[in-house]
């Protein structure tokens, strides 16, 4: 190391250090400010205001135990329900008769003055009305003025009931603000009143409103309108709030909207549809990002201190999203998964900052989508909500959106029987990707003719010390045979982005749920040929055919890889064979469409590597090897770039 490779490091330190100290700096001195407005707010008793500069300072400094036991404080001063915002990791969340908002001391009926101005709207009769299209019908009810319950048409549970996203109180929507004289309001408890008498619309030709209000007076109220057109999934969601200025403190310029939700479970099979169960956002005017699946944890959460277009609530065929024309200045999102009640997959909670001008009337555009995660239908709506759909980050979701979706939904065109689509599917792939498969085999079995020699090599060289040598003789030897050592190893690897491009697939396409092939009544959940009376860990209660033949035939492809290649080392052996059966007790309760997908893929394999094997002659291989021994052996580039750097310097190299 020269003298000036050390003085470049010492100046990179030095650099990272001060700049390390100059970072630090500018987070203390942005925290401080961001704390000191949070302070200010907070005496003066805007505790909306004083929410959203504390989340603000979490921005500098996350998990600050202050300013977390701060925010936790005016939750439960600005009326969030008590132990579900921050919930217990180690707790299950109650059933959702238990968590309604109305869950305090004191209801509305009791003392309805809490509210204020809004006291008149504190009782009511639990009213609905019905707004419909061809695809989805909405229940509105008149406390809350929320959607009571949402069914999707054309779907249907696992058992053929009719799908509802959510119904009755496993769903909480609403404003929650302070008035001017210091009242706690939440709209999902107060009685909205409609604008009309008609209790039922059917949109058939043209879209149609329902209208509500939430009166404090004759000249002041706040004013929902759903509004829905034939042929859509999403509804057009607009507030109005009508000389609130009054109402709300005049230096209010946001106002937190509250959604909860509880996702019932509609697939058949459980532990697939938690895992793809999730809550995906968009960032305002940039790429989509969600809670990760999968997750052990019990309960995610997130506390997001930039702008959002809209969240959706996922499970896995299906979504609940709330979108906006504008953006949510931040959003604090909760996925909890142990539950109570079997009857439910998850609990999902957001608290939204959304923008308000206090003026004489202030107008919010919205838009509710409920229907299937399909990736067209999604794409119509806009604003990147196709990417709802996770199938992959990088390469994998590259080849999922571009390649494997678009010839899927071609073949979809075409042919109605969608195991028929997915052994042309598969056909296809293996045959893109045969000129890798066949190199990969080409090399493996060249290596298995030279395994003789390479013993030799072994006996020659049997002592520690002489390792180097061994090896250089081994490399010596596959070199004038023509072989490369990585030749089999590489094609292999190119293949891993299309196996984790379908195993990304296939649970996620909709297409595939309630269509039926051979003996799997379903394709997006497992196949079940024999229903066990216990369940064994791991495995699971049933058995699944697809996921035996899978693993058969992985064991098959396995023996004729570790033949080719003269495998005989029994440590190596044991690791190959007990990968297929590890995948035995993982897939059992995958979607039997992509079991399926993996056994053709399998034994499409096994009949490539018996056709190529006539096209490897070992007697020309040793034949080539033979020929080169003759021959001097080619310098690499590399090492022809070496000796010209060494000339160059001067350098001889000795006279043999």
């Amino acid at each position: 190391m020269d003298k000036n490779t050390i003085t470049g490091l010492i100046l990179i330190f030095l650099i990272f250090i001060g700049f390390s100290i100059y970072n630090n700096s500018r987070l203390n001195k942005e925290f401080e400010k961001a704390l000191t407005a949070a302070e200010a707010e907070y005496d003066k008793g805007n505790f909306e205001r004083a929410r959203t500069e504390y989340v603000n300072a979490l921005r500098f400094k996350p998990n600050h135990p202050d300013v977390l036991e701060r925010i936790s404080e005016l939750n439960q001063k600005l009326g969030t329900i008590p132990g579900v915002t921050e919930i217990p990791a180690d707790s299950a969340v109650a059933e959702p008769e238990a968590v309604r908002p109305t869950d305090r001391s004191v209801t509305p009926a009791d003392d309805p003055g809490q509210y204020g101005v809004f006291a008149a709207s504190a009782l009511g009769e639990d009213e609905y009305i019905t707004l419909e299209n061809d695809k989805i019908d909405l229940r509105i009810s008149l406390k809350g003025g929320r959607v009571y319950s949402a069914r999707v048409k054309d779907f249907t549970t696992h058992d053929d009931k009719p799908l509802i996203l959510f119904s009755g109180d496993s769903t909480v929507f609403g404003f929650n603000f302070f008035t001017s004289d210091n009242k706690a309001v939440q709209t999902n408890n107060l009685y909205f009143t409609p604008l009309s008498e008609n209790r039922h619309y059917f949109v058939e030709s043209e879209p149609l409103s329902v209208v509500l209000r939430l009166v404090a007076d004759d000249e002041r109220y706040i004013e929902y309108r759903y509004t829905l057109a034939p042929g859509k999934n999403s509804v057009d969601y607009d507030i109005t709030f009508k000389n609130m200025h009054g109402i709300l403190p005049e230096n209010q310029n946001n106002i937190e909207l509250d959604w909860r939700m509880y996702i019932p479970q509609q697939e058949k099979g459980r532990q697939n549809e938690d895992m793809y169960s999730t809550i995906r956002y968009k960032y305002y005017q940039d790429d989509v990002d969600g809670l990760r699946l999968r997750s052990n944890k019990e309960v995610e959460k997130v506390d997001i201190t930039t702008r959002l277009s809209w969240v959706a609530y996922v499970d896995q065929f299906f979504s609940s999203v709330l979108i906006t024309d504008n953006y949510f200045l931040s959003a604090s999102i909760t996925s909890a998964k142990t539950l109570t009640s079997e009857k439910y997959i998850r609990y999902y909670t957001s608290e939204l900052g959304v923008p308000l001008e206090n003026g004489p009337e202030t107008n919010l555009a919205l838009k509710f989508y409920y229907g299937p995660n399909h990736i067209s239908t999604l794409r119509k709506e806009g604003y990147d909500m196709d990417k709802i759909i996770f199938v992959g980050k990088n390469i994998v979701g590259w080849i999922n959106r571009f390649i494997i979706i678009p010839v899927f939904n071609w073949l979809e065109r075409y042919i109605s029987s969608y195991g028929i689509i997915i052994l042309i599917l598969t056909i296809l792939i293996k045959v893109i990707l045969f000129p890798l498969t066949f190199k990969s085999y080409q090399s493996t079995a060249k290596m298995k003719v030279l395994k003789p020699l390479v013993d030799e090599l072994a006996k020659k060289y049997p002592k520690q010390e002489d390792a180097m040598k061994k090896q250089q003789a081994t490399m010596d030897l596959y070199k004038r045979a023509g072989v490369n050592p990585m030749g089999g190893c590489l094609p292999m690897l190119l293949q891993f982005p299309i196996l984790f491009a379908m195993f990304r697939f296939f649970p996620v396409s909709i297409e595939l749920r309630q269509e039926s092939f051979l003996w799997a009544t379903d394709l997006s959940t497992y196949d079940s040929i024999l229903n066990l009376p216990f369940k064994i860990p791991w495995y699971g209660d049933h058995v699944s055919l697809w996921t035996l033949l899978m693993t058969i035939s992985s064991i098959v492809t396995t023996r004729m890889s570790g033949t080719t290649s003269g495998q005989d080392q029994p440590g190596m052996k044991v690791m190959m064979y007990m990968m297929p059966v590890m995948f035995l007790f993982i897939f059992n309760n995958f979607s039997s469409g992509l079991t399926y997908y993996y056994f053709l893929a399998n034994m499409i394999t096994w009949l490539q590597n018996v056709l190529s094997k006539r096209f490897i002659d070992a007697d020309k291989v040793l034949a080539t090897l033979e020929e080169n021994r003759k021959k001097p052996l080619p310098k690499s580039k590399w090492q022809q770039r070496l000796e010209q750097a060494a000339k160059q310097r001067g350098y001889k190299p000795p006279k043999r």
